[in-house]
């Protein structure tokens, strides 16, 4: 009976439902995007390319691996954690023996697998397809066959795959440099090659076996085994023997080789795609999380909304016997009704929404393209789930007013809106309030990044949260205040003020998404540039070099900075990684420790520079504090390849945000990266920029910069990687600036009956639209001081804890379009449905029955 009047309702009512169906479909479409990223990072296919005619592979571990064991009440609970190293790690090549004795084994190919980056002119090479160098020996585990030309067997030659030198207009005999991982070198093509299947991710150079492991660096140590089985063995057949034969045999730095095939095989060929399911699946949940919260906000405001529009309706239902029951029973199914067909369509499109939130990913370099998005009917669901849930809840906290109201009071309050909130709402508004304040507090004292961005825009929401509930009163408090100014510019400024003193309630349920959009976006904005700001500040004043040389490709070779060097002068070469104490990650650099302190100053509070040994280490303020650290304390640590290390801490520095938090020799780090050119070099000299460019003519892509150049440099650099979160909480803003229009118009609407009545009145058409005008400022002024008091005291937390510092980075022009845009919103939300309001005839419309 209950379910056909919630339908009779619905289909009667569609206009009144109308603002809660698009407001639940946003929701859903956003959950869905959201929810298929994370379903990428934890279920995404990375498929193989170089492996693919190698059905087993055998490399090294590429974690860190934890083990704790807790006695408690006569029970033993054994934990297990792992996290990825930042580095590739490397087998010892002597294994290859091991594996040749493996029944089923027919053959088994080392692989080599380094930088190797061809210097060809300008557009020849695609830089969605990072170039690896290789041993020709190792061709056969894509494969890929000689087309033209010859192999390569000098230490000059060199064959290229077929898709470079089409673009790069290479024949065989033609000259190719190529930067690697030691200086430049001009190789001869002696022959070109295509692969069996296609390879659209990379592009292949293969070297002869000596060069290739010149190149790799690593000596007696390759990248992986590939092993082709004998005729008659299977693939899954040949993994268990493999399995079996290498069971706890261990890496040179003591991690246990590994055996893939099938899917395994595309995180051991593309590392930065298995460390990105990590970053996807945190940014998935972030995103879903926070969307998650937003929505629920707007969409409980929206049904207040709702309700209150229908407070006569229901009035008289609860005049004619109806039980608060029933009331509630009939707004939970029109909840239902309009949560399942809402859910519905934004599932569908939520679809869509999240492929292209991938391609955009891809396209800005934070997902790399191996990672392939992954759907299923996991994400629609779970969001067609959490719209009913939302609907639903959002209608039984909407309706608690009016079903527990007496029969007898329903209409007397159906007519005036009450001229104070429930004390239940404004007890719950306090809390929402005290613990956004606990929240901010907390995140004055939270100092890295992982732990303070998601606590960050959950204080806004909080906060914001607080302000839908304590709406009312704050309304009130601002009519308080500007009733004066108000009631001396005109009639459309007091019939203003009259309405915002006298619905108190439905001016919060505008104000409250117009807060969150302008609190929510401002955070999103400023947060990045106060972090990165501060960062570069510490750089600026650490840097002491007069040039710093850096490249546009992979980086600065040694042998450039080698030629730099002379008696008189200091070169510092940086090259940077990532490290783990314990499963903590580290940012993590090796300098030069000769005549460090001429180019370098990162503000030593403890210890001494002058003891940077490859022993030895330097760390930041924050990681003494967080692993109890001081000079003279050993550090366990696992560089970036996977090797255990334990140097002494010899120095404790200030400007960590600035120069990382842990700080080693250069030829330590150097060792075990992928990429050990250097980032940048810092040169302390009398020679002048020219000079130093003439030293370095023979290395292409090489470029000698003044410190303040080079600090520009980096903040674009800051920039393009800001505009991934802008990109990632954009859908949030997005949908927020949806709700502020939605919650405005659907406000107006329901106001066709006043403005006739103002109308018959003796108002004029242009008196009611600037009383609509003047009401929409004074929601935006409020809403703007409100939003703008969230994001500064948010902002001003998050500086404390990051930089040490109450000193939030706002751009004043930013800020000022963010308000603008929100007033542009509200006013044409406004003027819209109020002139379309205004064209019927104030006698129909009062004439009308209700």
């Amino acid at each position: 009976m209950m379910l056909r009047y919630a339908l009779q309702t619905v289909r009667a009512r569609k206009g009144g439902f109308l603002g809660a169906f698009f407001a639940l479909m946003c929701a859903a479409a956003l959950i869905t995007a959201c929810g298929t990223l994370l379903e990428t990072g934890l279920r995404g296919t990375i498929a193989t390319e170089r492996y693919a005619a190698t059905p087993v592979v055998v490399s090294a571990d590429q974690n860190v691996h934890q083990t704790t064991v807790k006695h408690k009440k006569g029970k033993t609970k054994v934990k297990h954690k792992a996290k990825p190293i930042a580095e590739r790690a490397w087998l010892p090549g002597d294994l290859a023996t091991e594996l040749r004795k493996v029944p089923g084994v027919r053959e088994v190919i080392p692989e080599l697998t380094f930088l190797a980056e061809p210097l060809a002119p300008g557009g020849a090479v695609d830089k969605n397809r990072p170039a690896y160098g290789h041993a020709w020996d190792s061709a056969a585990l894509t494969p890929y066959t000689l087309t033209t030309g010859t192999a390569p067997k000098a230490d000059g030659d060199l064959v290229i795959d077929r898709r470079l030198a089409e673009r790069a207009h290479l024949e065989p005999g033609d000259r190719l440099i190529v930067q690697s991982t030691q200086s430049p070198r001009t190789y001869r093509v002696t022959g070109i090659a295509a692969p069996a299947q296609e390879v659209r991710h990379q592009t292949a150079l293969f070297f002869s076996t000596a060069e290739a492991r010149r190149l790799a660096a690593h000596p007696g140590q390759v990248t992986a085994f590939g092993v082709l089985p004998a005729k008659g063995t299977d693939a899954a057949a040949l993994k268990r023997s493999v399995s079996t034969a290498l069971h706890g045999t261990k890496a040179p730095h003591g991690t246990t080789a590994q055996v893939s095939a099938g899917d395994g095989r595309g995180p051991v060929e593309f590392l930065d795609a298995a460390a990105a399911r990590t970053k996807l699946v945190s940014m998935g949940g972030a995103m879903g999380g926070t969307s998650l919260l937003v929505a629920v906000l707007v969409v409980v405001g929206t049904f207040a909304l709702s309700v209150q529009q229908r407070h006569r309706e229901l009035a008289l239902l609860r005049a004619i016997a109806a039980t608060s029951g029933q009331i509630r029973a009939l707004l939970g199914r029109e909840a239902l009704i309009v949560g399942a067909a809402a859910g519905t369509t934004g599932a569908l499109a939520g679809l869509p929404l999240g492929s292209w939130l991938h391609g955009r990913f891809v396209a800005m370099g934070a997902v790399p393209a191996t990672l392939q998005h992954t759907v299923s009917v996991f994400p629609p669901f779970a969001a067609l789930a959490a719209t009913l849930l939302g609907a639903w809840a959002a209608a039984r906290i909407s309706s608690r007013r009016i079903a527990r109201i007496r029969p007898a009071e329903a209409l007397a309050e159906a007519r005036a809106e009450r001229t104070r909130p429930a004390w239940g709402r404004i007890l719950a508004g306090v809390a929402l309030l005290a613990g956004g304040a606990v929240l901010v507090a907390v995140l004055s004292v939270l100092r890295t990044e992982p732990a303070s961005t998601p606590v960050t825009f959950l204080a806004v929401v909080v906060l914001a949260s607080s302000v839908a509930l304590l709406g009312p009163l704050l309304v009130r408090a601002a009519v308080a205040v500007l009733g004066g100014p108000l009631a001396l510019t005109g009639p459309s400024s007091r019939l203003a003020r009259a309405n915002l003193r006298g619905h108190a309630a439905r001016v919060a349920s505008v104000v409250t998404p117009l807060t969150l959009l302008i609190g929510m976006t401002c955070t999103v904005l400023f947060v990045q540039p106060t972090l990165g700001n501060a960062a570069r500040a510490q750089a600026r004043e650490g840097i002491r070099a007069d040039w710093v040389v850096a490249a546009q490709g992979p980086g600065v070779p040694s042998e450039a900075a080698r030629g730099l060097r002379t008696q008189h002068d200091t070169v510092t070469e940086v090259v940077r990684t990532t490290v783990r104490v314990g499963l903590d990650k580290y940012a993590a650099q090796g300098v030069t420790p000769g005549g460090l302190t001429r180019t370098w100053d990162p503000d030593v509070t403890a210890g001494s520079l002058k003891k940077l040994t490859e022993d030895t280490v330097a760390v930041s303020e924050l990681a003494a504090d967080q692993l109890h650290l001081k000079p003279g304390s050993p550090l366990k640590l696992t560089l970036g390849d996977g090797t255990p290390a334990t140097p002494t801490v010899v120095a404790v520095y200030a400007k960590g945000l600035g120069f990382g938090d842990l700080t080693f020799a250069h030829d330590l780090i150097a060792r075990h990266v992928d990429n050990p050119l250097a980032t940048s070099v810092l040169v302390s000299t009398a020679r002048t920029q020219t000079q130093l460019a003439t030293t370095l003519r023979e290395f292409p892509g090489i470029h000698v910069l003044a410190p303040a150049a080079a600090d520009s440099i980096q903040a674009a650099r800051q920039q393009a990687n800001a505009e991934v979160n802008y990109l990632a909480m954009g859908l949030v803003l997005a949908f927020t600036a949806i709700a502020v229009v939605n919650t405005q118009a659907m406000s107006v609407s329901e106001r066709v009956r006043e403005f006739a009545l103002l109308r018959l009145a003796g108002a004029t058409r242009r008196q009611v639209l600037g009383m609509l005008r003047t009401e929409a400022l004074s929601v935006l002024l409020l809403a703007t001081a409100l939003g703008s008091g969230i994001a500064l005291a948010v902002l001003t937390a998050f500086s404390v804890g990051m930089t040490g510092e109450a000193a939030p980075t706002v751009t004043p022009l930013v800020y000022v379009a963010v308000v603008a845009l929100a007033g542009l919103l509200a006013l044409v939300a406004t003027a819209l449905p109020g002139r379309v309001a205004l064209r019927v005839s104030p006698v129909t419309v009062a004439t009308a029955k209700e």
